[in-house]
């Protein structure tokens, strides 16, 4: 599926849910369900700067495709970063620099989210794009 096909997707689930509590709900079955990160990447390195609570993510390409794994010590946190990686986790670098984020915006979640956290999602999606940059300059080196 393409980037656009997957947040379309994350809209339309969205858009069942009658009120914050259940997206919240939702959310954080999200996070449950995110794969354990190996407890090698969970180093200094790969926390994210700028968010509220501990979030390590890393990043390697299989196939000219980027994949993320990621995991966070609050329950809320991972179901955002689950949302992010499966947005863009197995696409190609290119992609994943094109992508706007327009989704976030669509399904409320930035809005709905404390000033702290909204920024985190913010640091979150940069440093998507920066491994996304950087696996590109290795696979165009």
């Amino acid at each position: 599926m393409t980037i656009k096909e997957i947040q379309e997707e994350i809209i339309d689930e969205f858009s069942m849910f009658e009120d914050w509590m259940e997206r919240y709900e939702y959310i954080i079955e999200l996070g449950k369900s995110l794969p354990l990160i190996d407890t090698q990447y969970k180093l200094d390195e790969n926390l994210i700067k700028g968010c509220q609570s501990k979030v390590w993510m890393y990043s390697e390409v299989e196939d000219d495709k980027v994949k993320f794994t990621a995991d966070s010590d609050a329950i809320l946190t991972k179901g955002i970063v689950a949302l992010l990686l499966r947005v863009f986790s197995d696409q190609t670098p290119k992609d994943i620099l094109e992508a706007d984020t327009a989704f976030i915006d669509e399904i409320g979640l930035k809005e709905h989210l404390s000033p702290t956290r909204a920024n985190g999602l913010v640091s979150m999606v940069k440093q998507i794009k920066m491994y996304a940059i950087a696996q590109q300059s290795k696979l165009s080196s």
